[in-house]
């Protein structure tokens, strides 16, 4: 490691395969937590490149225990966090919503590092059992429309790397990695990004992929569509930029997606929302996230009629019912 860092340190750049061979270590516990440490933290203090990022991914998905899902034509919504802006947990509402339209979700998560409340603090809180069983994954997927993949049931190399990540509390290139290493490999997915810089980097990468992608970011620093600034778009077909009004939905402000101070909190709001008693800010931010989901899948609707599919999943109680049926499995 000391060869890599003194590397680094000189402002040079990995090469992919150089990346994806640290990161193998360090899933091998090559490492000490301070050489982990101080290697995660070059990677906040500088850009990372296409190269770089493509071999940890290529490393992590080596390393995880695969999901056969095929044949189900599943989505995966995940925002890379390490926004800063506590949001209540957006992507995972908007999961169970187009859970609750009628399409498969196998969603990638873990508990907050940067937030008070990741997807996987939120739904072990509500009950939710984390599982790497197959056979009880795809029951999931097919009687909720969801399952979910806690990320260290998947990922178990990384071991090494959660309490410094834990510890350090501030975004890493893991944030960055989160969306790209789900393990059951989904071809379609919405991913949010903290960043623009970011953004063209997934959009670099998965450009070389088989994916159909839905990249989003809110210029004022949202990794997802926060409705409180114009938002960037990037698919397939290219690269666009919407105002709240463009898509069909007022504008809001920060205050208006508050996550709460505690999991509690969280879980209380994330509650609400699905039982139908979320402020009008909260139920437009979810459905316009979950209806570019639905559009990602459904690439011959019109995206108003995508959003209008999330929005009857929502005030029909459908995305409840996919989290109480996830629950119950």
């Amino acid at each position: 490691m000391k060869k890599i860092l003194n590397h680094l340190f000189e402002h040079k750049n990995l090469t992919q395969e150089q990346a994806k061979e640290v990161l193998v270590n360090m899933a091998k516990g090559d490492y000490n937590e301070c050489e982990i440490a101080a290697f995660l933290s070059i990677y906040i203090m500088r850009s990372i490149t296409v190269p770089e990022l493509t071999g940890f991914r290529d490393a992590l998905l080596e390393l995880c225990i695969p999901v056969d899902l095929e044949g189900y034509n599943h989505i995966d919504l995940c925002g890379t966090g390490g926004d800063g802006k506590n949001t209540f947990n957006i992507s995972t509402l908007a999961s169970f919503v187009v859970a609750g339209a009628g399409e498969k979700v196998a969603k990638h998560g873990n508990y907050g590092v940067s937030s008070v409340c990741g997807s996987s603090n939120v739904l072990e809180y509500l009950g939710y059992e984390f599982t790497n069983n197959i056979p009880r994954l795809k029951t999931q997927l097919e009687k909720a429309g969801i399952c979910f993949l806690h990320a260290p049931k998947f990922h178990p190399a990384m071991k090494n790397v959660a309490p410094v990540r834990r510890k350090l509390g501030v975004k890493t290139f893991f944030n960055m990695l989160g969306p790209m290493v789900n393990p059951s490999f989904p071809r379609h997915q919405l991913v949010g990004v903290f960043s623009l810089e970011l953004a063209r980097l997934y959009n670099y990468i998965y450009q070389q992929s088989d994916k159909r992608y839905v990249i989003l970011h809110s210029l004022d620093g949202y990794d997802e569509i926060s409705l409180t600034s114009p938002f960037k778009m990037i698919t397939n077909k290219g690269e666009q930029l919407f105002r709240p009004k463009e898509v069909g939905f007022d504008n809001y402000e920060q205050k208006d997606l508050f996550g709460g101070d505690t999991i509690e909190e969280a879980a209380g709001i994330f509650m609400q929302v699905l039982e139908g008693k979320g402020t009008t800010a909260q139920n437009s931010v979810v459905c316009a996230n979950a209806g570019m989901a639905i559009n990602c899948l459904r690439p011959q609707e019109s995206r108003a009629d995508s959003i209008a599919a999330a929005e009857e999943s929502l005030q029909s109680g459908n995305a409840l019912l996919a989290l109480q049926s996830l629950i119950a499995i």
